[in-house]
């Protein structure tokens, strides 16, 4: 089989890139290790920054996400007890976040992508990626026990943190950089309605805890915890009571308690690998980097690579190689400030058990400067709702 590029992962980096591609006229297969439904069970983030949503809109599949996404124009901090609005609208000059699903954006790819007849593989076993550094790349896989072989002008690699495609690269031609955070945040999700109309980021002295939702009628919440903390040992009744511990009494008398859907512990990590670009493969979304969820920037980031990437590949075939050129400059100036501000809330906002007193009493000094500085509450707004292209 021939295409002009392979797309080897079928997370939201790799069918978001799909279908722009496929708006433009580019032909392209996504190979997926997985199953669909294993893939639409991920329970992943769900804050969207406008960029995101108007690339949505770019690719066609914004319909559902506008019909039932929650637009939200700020968030809260809890701090001591006390909660600073961080106001969007007014700070950004009326830029906002939509608050819709991962689950349900890659549900809405996944439905386009099989509507336009255009070709995926799932459960693609033993993918492995060749000839990237010369003009004909090739992408091998299996396929219930049949192998297959693709020839392409481009890879995609959407694969992931433990894809094979960054895997893939010779080790002295990246350059990795990682920051590994001591705790790890324990999820619940519940068919229940949330707590407040907009986020609550909550810092006690028990832990961070984050008060999110899926919709009006399904919640998300995260606590704090130590990495040697086990999912197993924290029942719906332990959950609840400590998050209960960590809020202000206006949202415990405002939480809504259930049985969970889903329970998780994610350990937190700051990663990028650098370059981006490796001849004629490209790495996009988790493939490249990891940001704690803290600034709410993971699938933004994704969407960031691709909105590039799929920019450069049309160009390509328009007959302009500057895109590809500068793909992963532009990506990474994007990515390295993203990083930035994830680690910088994820500092201010939780408790690091190795932390000096003379440390701590410095991040309560800047956290009392952000919520109570214009210039402090205008960067945390303008990081979070997205930075604007370069391009």
């Amino acid at each position: 089989m021939r295409v002009q590029v392979a797309i080897i992962g079928a997370g939201p980096a790799g069918l978001i890139l799909g279908q722009l591609l496929h708006k433009a006229g580019v032909d392209t297969i996504v190979l997926e290790a997985q199953t669909p439904e294993y893939v639409l069970g991920r329970i992943r983030a769900g804050v969207l920054e406008q960029v995101a949503v108007d690339l949505l809109d770019e690719a066609g599949v914004g319909a559902r996400m506008h019909a039932e996404g929650l637009p939200h124009k700020g968030i809260e901090l809890l701090i001591g007890g006390v909660r600073h609005r961080i106001d969007f609208v007014g700070l950004t000059g009326g830029k906002q976040v939509m608050i819709y699903g991962q689950t349900e954006l890659t549900r809405d790819l996944m439905e386009a992508r099989a509507a336009a007849g255009l070709k995926t593989v799932y459960e693609a076993k033993e993918v492995s990626v060749h000839d990237f550094d010369s003009d004909h790349p090739r992408v091998r896989y299996t396929k219930d026990g049949v192998g297959h072989e693709i020839e392409c002008d481009f890879i995609a690699g959407c694969d992931g943190f433990h894809g094979v495609c960054r895997a893939s690269v010779p080790q002295n031609a990246i350059a990795n950089f990682e920051r590994v955070y001591p705790f790890g945040w324990l999820g619940l999700l519940s068919d229940t309605s949330p707590v407040s109309e907009e986020l609550i980021y909550a810092k006690h002295e028990r832990g961070f805890a984050l008060c999110s939702m899926r919709s009006h009628f399904r919640s998300r919440y995260y606590l704090q915890v130590p990495l040697t903390e086990k999912v197993e040992e924290w029942s719906d009744d332990r959950f609840w009571d400590e998050l209960r511990r960590r809020l202000d009494s206006q949202a415990v008398a405002a939480l809504v308690t259930g049985p969970s859907i889903e329970k998780s512990i994610a350990p937190l990590r700051s990663f990028v690998a650098e370059p981006m670009r490796f001849g004629r493969m490209f790495l996009a979304g988790d493939a490249a980097h990891i940001v704690p969820p803290t600034g709410a920037k993971g699938l933004n980031l994704a969407a960031s690579d691709v909105r590039y990437l799929s920019r450069a590949l049309v160009e390509f075939y328009g007959g302009s190689s500057t895109g590809i050129n500068h793909y992963s400059a532009r990506c990474l100036r994007r990515i390295w400030k993203a990083e930035r501000f994830s680690w910088w809330m994820t500092n201010l906002l939780h408790f690091f058990p190795d932390t000096n007193s003379f440390d701590q009493k410095a991040l309560e000094a800047e956290l009392d400067y952000v919520v109570h500085s214009l210039a402090g509450r205008t960067m945390l707004a303008e990081n979070y709702v997205g930075l604007p292209f370069d391009d």
